[in-house]
């Protein structure tokens, strides 16, 4: 069975954000599947989605140290600087990690590894709240 549902989330300051309370509770109808995706898709081009620890604060903390390192703001080169000094090194940010990532679900719940979580990307300074489209496919029980 097929399922489609559109829900934002809540704005969140930049960085990197577990956000698996957040999609579970948009997404009840994952405990109807017995096997299945759940694939998420971000409808933005300065925010992202990834997937990785859930546990330890300061992995998130380090994500955005070194994205920011990795893409700087303020360079000579960027012309599409129109919405601030966020806006471009967002845009890369963004493309870099991506828009999107499936999960598999087993059970009636999303089946992530101990330690994984959802991450959302946050990667403007104000980026506001931030619309998912989640596509749930497979079997029920």
């Amino acid at each position: 069975m097929w399922l489609q549902k559109t829900f934002s989330l809540k704005p969140r300051s930049r960085g990197f954000h577990l956000v698996d309370n957040d999609i579970n509770a948009q997404l009840p109808e994952i405990s109807r599947y017995r096997i299945g995706i759940l694939h998420l898709f971000i409808q933005h081009t300065s925010a992202s989605l990834t997937i990785n620890e859930n546990a330890d604060p300061t992995v998130r903390m380090d994500m955005e140290s070194h994205f920011n390192k990795f893409v700087p703001e303020r360079q000579s080169y960027y012309k599409h600087d129109y919405e601030g000094d966020d806006d471009m090194p967002a845009h890369i940010k963004a493309s870099t990690l991506g828009s999107s990532i499936s999960i598999p679900i087993s059970d009636g719940r999303l089946n992530m590894g101990t330690w994984q979580g959802i991450y959302l990307g946050e990667h403007r300074d104000y980026g506001g709240a931030r619309t998912l489209v989640a596509t749930l496919q497979g079997e029920m029980f």
